[in-house]
């Protein structure tokens, strides 16, 4: 999906004018957007940007009518191709969503019938809105399938969602969604989940199809450098307002709002930014000039290996290897970046890491002691001092603990200190980052992402580890989000000398807060070296695929 140079010729082919909605909650109504217009284009792509709770996805839901119970429009209009949506029937409702108009959902896991089989569902609109009769249309699923990118179609039409992975998910919904033909496609946030090369294939696949059938797009998306590869035009919404909307160029160089301003200083693709200074690693226990002893590092893996048994099936393999001789070291207070698509093996070996699995060859060293052998009292004070911060900021904390609870916890699991001394700990972790103190009582419920994953970073935080092992802990964040918790980690390690593993998918983000690049494929390590060295001079061509592959980077190089 690249930027198009046509002019628009004729009247807009969405019109959304003065538009209003709010949502009912607690017995009040509660604005979520105010006074929204602007326009689409045939052909055109245009995306509407903003950080979570901004009203994105409400705007494009109030497009095509799907709008949760509790929302109401309260004013305004939207015309598509000069009729008026908001005055149809729910039996004209038919015939204009998914014929007219195509939705690619954020979510493909919640978006697809797990009962369904793949090509079944691609072809529901063809058969609902007779197009095609069922045999015509399920063969025109299988073509629509390979067009959209997944090899051998015919089989895998056959199979279930949940023998697909996330990118190929997604890839069954954009076939669905175009697969009428609509002249206006809604995209919202259809690669937030996947790695950046999957995410630059649906993006290409979406504009390939797009611009051979003239369709246009509305591109929904947190990301600026992903609006900036792909968008005509860029809407930029805070709070439920347009704040700013042009062509991409002129937003991104010329951006007249301050807080477009701080979405582009926030997006690792645009504005790439070292957060610390580099540290040198240590060099195991070599000798340094004039005789002296280095200081051994941290964690010292050493050809890693790891094969997982497979459920016996026919015609297919018994074992995967995972991780396949993998080495490398993390010296105090360094942070090493493992990079890499889904599948590569980054949380498996830090899953190896944390003694969370035995390798079935290779060892690791932490501190000197081989965690393999490691055993009862011994592994359970080792597990002090390294901790992990997952993914997701909504599932790694228990929805029935007060923030205080969950902070607190690792320090009742290891009786450390009095109750009140505890209860210091956590006001004193708090601070550290950067939450008010009245937060303690808070369930996760009350909280935003970033907040979440702020509380999960104090937990790791609580026995005052040596190693914090962060698995893709801010990918799920918002870029201003992301900033923020990039500079709290930084301005953590600074202050206690942590070491970190760092595990993403985002090189964007490892140029910002890493030392040094560990890139894997299938298993093994195929690049390590100095962040600056590995990014600005790559030696192997899927490093250099996983850079060209960063959001934004066209605007750099402009």
């Amino acid at each position: 999906m690249t930027a198009s140079t046509a002019a628009p010729a004729g009247p807009p082919l969405l019109k959304v004018d003065g538009l209003n909605v709010s949502y009912l909650v607690g017995g009040e109504l509660q604005p979520a957007v105010r006074g929204v217009s602007f326009e689409v284009n045939a052909g055109e792509v245009v995306a509407i940007v903003g950080e979570s709770g901004s009203g994105k996805t409400t705007t494009a839901h109030s497009v095509i009518n799907l709008l949760p119970g509790n929302a109401r429009r309260d004013s305004g209009t939207v015309q598509f191709d000069g009729v008026d949506l908001t005055c149809l029937t729910r039996k004209e409702w038919h015939s204009v969503r998914g014929k007219e108009i195509g939705l690619i959902p954020q979510d493909p896991t919640a978006s697809l019938d797990p009962l369904q089989r793949v090509g079944e569902q691609v072809a529901e609109s063809l058969t609902i809105h007779r197009i095609q009769p069922k045999k015509a249309a399920r063969e025109a699923a299988v073509r629509l399938l390979e067009e959209s990118g997944i090899r051998d179609a015919a089989a895998r039409a056959r199979q279930y969602p949940h023998q697909f992975s996330g990118g190929m998910r997604q890839r069954v919904l954009i076939a669905a969604a175009l697969a009428a033909r609509p002249r206006l496609v809604i995209a919202d946030e259809p690669t937030s989940a996947l790695d950046v090369t999957v995410q630059r294939q649906i993006l290409d696949n979406i504009a390939a199809l797009a611009a051979e059938r003239g369709t246009a797009v509305l591109l929904i998306t947190h990301d600026l450098g992903v609006a900036a590869d792909r968008a005509d035009r860029i809407i930029v919404m805070r709070q439920g307002v347009i704040v700013e909307q042009g062509p991409t160029d002129s937003v991104l160089t010329r951006p007249q709002d301050e807080y477009t301003r701080s979405l582009i200083a926030a997006a690792p693709g645009l504005s790439p930014r070292r957060l610390r200074r580099a540290v040198v690693p240590a060099a195991g226990a070599a000798r340094a000039a004039g005789g002296a002893v280095e200081a051994r590092p941290l964690v010292e893996a050493s050809g890693l290996r790891k094969v997982f048994s497979l459920p016996r099936a026919a015609g297919s393999a018994r074992a995967i290897t995972a991780v396949d001789d993998v080495s490398f070291d993390i010296s105090k207070g360094e942070t090493l970046a493992l990079v890499g698509e889904s599948g590569s093996g980054k949380s498996t070996v830090a899953r190896l890491l944390l003694r969370l699995e035995k390798p079935s060859a290779g060892s690791v060293l932490f501190d000197g002691t081989d965690l393999a052998t490691a055993k009862g009292e011994n592994l359970r004070l080792l597990r002090r001092r390294f901790q992990v911060v997952f993914q997701s900021p909504f599932a790694s904390l228990d929805p029935r603990f007060s923030v205080a609870d969950s902070i607190g916890e690792p320090l009742r699991a290891f009786a450390e200190g009095s109750p009140a001394e505890r209860r210091g700990r956590v006001a004193e972790l708090l601070d550290a980052v950067q939450l008010p103190d009245h937060f303690a009582q808070r369930r996760p419920a009350e909280l935003s992402g970033g907040q979440r994953q702020r509380v999960a970073i104090a937990r790791a935080l609580a026995l005052r580890p040596d190693l914090v092992v962060l698995d893709e802990a801010v990918s799920a964040l918002d870029a201003s989000v992301q900033a923020q918790i990039l500079d709290l980690l930084a301005g953590l390690q600074e202050r206690d000398g942590l070491s970190y593993l760092f595990i993403s998918h985002d090189l964007a983000v490892v140029q910002q807060i890493s030392d040094r690049v560990a890139v894997m494929r299938a298993g093994k390590l195929v690049e390590l070296g100095a962040t600056a060295e590995i990014l600005g001079n790559p030696a192997h061509e899927y490093t250099r695929q996983l850079i060209s592959a960063i959001p934004g980077r066209q605007v750099l190089a402009v």
